[in-house]
């Protein structure tokens, strides 16, 4: 599998769990990947990881809802390669359960879960351009972007804006041959996971987890593997004609 090879992709929140998985992926598609990381460690060994396999790879320090980091990536990317073929951005948080939430837990939540789709696509547009028809951006919604969420109204907003804006943003750069889609993962097995359920006070969170993917039709968690997959199809030519979708990865959840 080589569909990326010698493409230029940068993927935000890269350093763990399903990010990680996509920058695996694209390495071993033959991208050259910009792991992008608030935590710096992880980033790195990620890295490591990639080039013990034989992948390219650099780490990146990057806060994702910063318009100043976003800015110093590209312009390194820039400085390169002159061009960028995939932005993949896997930043975003549970936020706070129920539907009584703070002014700062509000802020939060936005801050983290939609500028980190908003910002980057909107500077990285510039690179992708230049990709001459090749360029692909993949955000990460949530099935809970496309039905209700009992747990968190305030992360099915934040999520269901991700979707809203990449339709919106695909319609506005597809003469410019830059494509535009969203995953919206159900439940996968990462360490984010149980935080998902563990927000309310006392509550049993493996009790609540086994529920959750019970009610799955496929009776078990996606892995960060099948997102990776998922995210590597969108950014490759086998991808080429798909722009403004939002395509669950949840194991027949949207289904029912």
């Amino acid at each position: 599998m080589d569909r990326l090879r010698d493409r230029v992709a940068l993927v935000l929140g890269g350093g763990s769990g399903m990010g990680a998985a996509v920058c695996r992926r694209f390495a071993a598609e033959g991208a050259v990947v910009y792991v992008a990381d608030i935590d710096a460690d992880a980033g790195r060994l990620v890295v490591e990881g990639i080039e013990a396999s034989g992948g390219r790879a650099h780490a990146v320090i990057v806060d994702a809802t910063s318009p100043e980091d976003l800015d110093a990536v590209l312009s390194h990317i820039s400085n390169d390669h002159g061009v960028l073929h995939v932005l993949h951005s896997q930043v975003g948080m549970p936020g706070a359960a129920g539907v009584t939430v703070s002014d700062e837990e509000f802020e939060r939540a936005v801050e983290v879960n939609v500028k980190s789709a908003f910002f980057p696509a909107q500077k990285a547009l510039p690179l992708l351009i230049k990709a001459r028809g090749k360029g692909a951006i993949t955000l990460v919604a949530s099935t809970a972007a496309l039905v209700g969420s009992p747990f968190s109204p305030l992360y099915s907003l934040t999520k269901g804006a991700v979707v809203s804006y990449a339709r919106s943003l695909a319609l506005a750069v597809a003469a410019d041959g830059v494509r535009v889609n969203v995953i919206c993962p159900g439940p996968i097995d990462t360490p984010m996971l149980p935080r998902f359920f563990g927000r309310d006070p006392g509550a049993n969170i493996d009790d609540l987890k086994d529920a959750f993917v019970a009610a799955i039709p496929m009776q078990r968690p996606g892995t960060p593997e099948e997102i990776a997959g998922a995210a590597a199809f969108l950014a490759s030519d086998d991808a080429g004609f798909v722009t403004g979708v939002a395509l669950p990865v949840d194991g027949g959840q949207i289904a029912k």
